[in-house]
């Protein structure tokens, strides 16, 4: 079976990103999709009710796919105690889901330093949660309206994703600043930054983050 096969039948949508090394890829979740995961994927789930295996599940499928297209064979993609997921040598990657959709995104570890994912649904955010998310900065930049989006808080998740692999400890939605016109995501009390990237997708706002090794960036 061709991967062009298995992507139609595994209804896997790969989206282009705006960075030329990096794959993404989701799926809207199916009943089932919990029979994608290997025997060590299932144990390190633990006691995890039916609607996480399948959302675990559709994630690696998408995860898998994305792999396949650079080559690598099926391969279990295991979650350890920290919540990161285990990758092949040499890649780096990033998993997601909702209630609905799951998501993944991956690249060569010599291109990509480190990445993350979110995806929410493309909905209102909870007003209860306004003020969580933002700063005090981003409350007086950006208009309510935007708040009320999902944006801040994908962005936000993604940024999260790509930071603790690296310093393993956890942060909260205010230590990270988000410059959507810059397209970029901050940590001030680590000097972290990296790369922001928003994709609109059937009913899916997806959130991405990426750190280049400093020999891949461009000179200025």
């Amino acid at each position: 079976m061709s991967y062009f096969q298995a992507q139609r039948i595994q209804h896997v949508e790969i989206i282009p990103s705006d960075h030329p090394n990096i794959l993404i890829g989701i799926r809207r979740i199916e009943h089932g999709d919990q029979t994608a995961l290997f025997s060590s994927e299932v144990a390190a789930l633990g006691r995890a009710v039916a609607k996480v295996r399948r959302q675990s599940g559709a994630a690696r499928i998408i995860a898998r796919t994305l792999l396949g297209q650079m080559g690598f064979p099926p391969t279990p993609i295991v979650k350890t105690r920290s919540g990161v997921p285990t990758w092949p040598a040499g890649i780096v990657g990033s998993l997601a889901h909702h209630d609905t959709a799951a998501a993944a995104a991956i690249a060569e570890k010599k291109r990509i330093a480190t990445l993350g994912i979110d995806i929410e649904p493309n909905e209102p955010l909870p007003r209860e949660l306004v003020e969580l998310i933002a700063t005090p900065r981003e409350r007086k930049v950006y208009e309510l309206s935007l708040h009320k989006r999902r944006l801040l808080f994908v962005l936000k998740e993604a940024v999260y994703k790509s930071y603790f692999p690296i310093y393993k400890n956890i942060i909260e939605f205010q230590d990270i600043e988000i410059d959507i016109y810059a397209r970029s995501g901050h940590v001030p009390k680590s000097n972290f930054t990296v790369s922001l990237e928003i994709i609109i997708s059937n009913g899916n706002m997806i959130g991405l983050s990426y750190f280049e090794p400093i020999s891949k960036r461009k000179m200025t």
